[in-house]
């Protein structure tokens, strides 16, 4: 094993160790910053609260730069037992960011050290990405102000996929997700007299059902969208009717104009069912995650980089979407880009172990070839 590539896996190991949660990542900031720093890079800290973002520039190229990986960690005890396993009761790197940060430090040190580019590099370290609230609060906190950008890239180990694989699309890749909570109030009433209720538990049987018209009658069935009601909770007993409920779930497509057209319609049929029924909603609908866009012109060039890295047999430039949701989605609504996902998995006894299990653990082979995949994505997009 190369030095570079055992450096690597010391990074990883150390991030793996330490893992921290959604905008606590003081010391997880604190040993990026110091990594970047030794590199001789400018960085700046506490961007988006915990977000970190060094710069190298490199001769006259006018053209910016962006790679990102994320930080965070989940709120898992894991359950695997790797040398370097969680030191923190109930918190595990279960996603893979420590594999992330150590790829693109990977990156940093390789621009760094070659040189052999022309432009401007921002690497982006990124909070809070599980809950899907650290792009945002990068923004708020001006990063395309402070640290302009012509184009932003990121990536995503992926276990389903083989080893050494690549697979992105143009368009729609990642879906969005927006949580909504659906608040009935009805009137309850013995359950001997129902002619004396306005019975939320009926009214929402009614509302779960009509949503699911949303997506099959309202949605361009050659289009993508998922509406799931997932919990139902009454204040009634066995012996009482309920005098209000509350319906939860997610909704995801790829596309913002079917977003803005489910949280429409959803609003209309809660209102209209409630009232048909004599009972009122309240309906609270949240963005959690923008859906993840690639800009076309970026996916070709992600391709590329990646096929001479990986080998052209090992890249699909045209994949089906993931239903899963991205955080880099928020980035990709203000500024071009591209995410891929990078094949981690390999053929071992057993089921798949994949991200968000608590026996999760980074594939550290994936380490190298993913810091070499982002330094020839620099070396093409700003070519001496």
């Amino acid at each position: 094993m190369s030095e570079f590539a055992e450096t690597l896996k010391e990074w990883r190991h150390h991030l793996h160790r330490n893992p921290e949660t959604a905008f606590e990542e003081v010391q997880t900031s604190a040993f990026v910053a110091e990594r970047l720093r030794e590199m001789g890079l400018p960085v700046t800290e506490h961007v988006g609260k915990t977000g970190v973002v060094a710069t190298l520039k490199v001769g006259d190229g006018p053209r910016v730069i962006g790679l990102r990986a994320d930080m965070d960690a989940l709120n898992l005890h894991e359950a695997g037992n790797p040398p370097w396993k969680s030191r923190v009761e109930g918190k595990m790197h279960g996603c893979g960011h420590d594999g992330h940060m150590a790829t693109l430090l990977g990156a940093a040190r390789l621009l760094t050290e070659r040189r052999d580019f022309s432009g401007t590099v921002r690497f982006v370290f990124q909070p809070a990405e599980e809950p899907g609230k650290g792009a945002q609060a990068m923004l708020d906190d001006g990063l395309l102000e402070r640290f302009p950008m012509d184009e932003f890239y990121g990536l995503h180990n992926m276990p389903d996929y083989p080893f050494g694989t690549v697979h992105t699309r143009k368009g729609g890749f990642c879906c969005s997700e927006d949580d909504f909570r659906i608040d009935i109030r009805g009137r309850g009433a013995h359950a001997a007299s129902p002619h004396l209720a306005a019975d939320p538990m009926i009214i929402a049987a009614e509302t779960v059902m009509a949503l699911q018209t949303i997506v099959s009658r309202s949605v361009d069935p050659t289009k993508m969208a998922v509406l799931s009601c997932t919990e139902l909770h009454t204040d009634g007993a066995c012996n009482t009717l309920p005098g209000s409920a509350s319906i939860l779930g997610d909704a995801r497509c790829y596309d913002p104009e079917i977003q803005t057209l489910m949280e429409a319609r959803m609003r209309s049929i809660c209102e209209h069912v409630c009232a048909m029924n004599g009972a009122s909603c309240d309906v609270q609908y949240i963005h959690a995650f923008s859906p993840t866009v690639n800009t076309p012109a970026c996916t070709e060039a992600a391709v590329q980089a990646a096929s001479e890295v990986f080998g052209a047999e090992n890249v699909d430039g045209d994949c089906p979407p993931d239903t899963g949701a991205e955080d880099f989605g928020r980035f990709l609504r203000e500024i071009p880009g591209c995410f891929v996902f990078l094949g981690s998995g390999v053929q071992r006894d057993g089921p798949l172990i994949s991200t968000h299990s608590v026996y999760f653990d980074y594939n550290d082979d994936l380490l190298e070839p993913g810091a070499a995949y982002f330094a020839r994505l620099i070396r093409d997009r700003l070519p001496r």
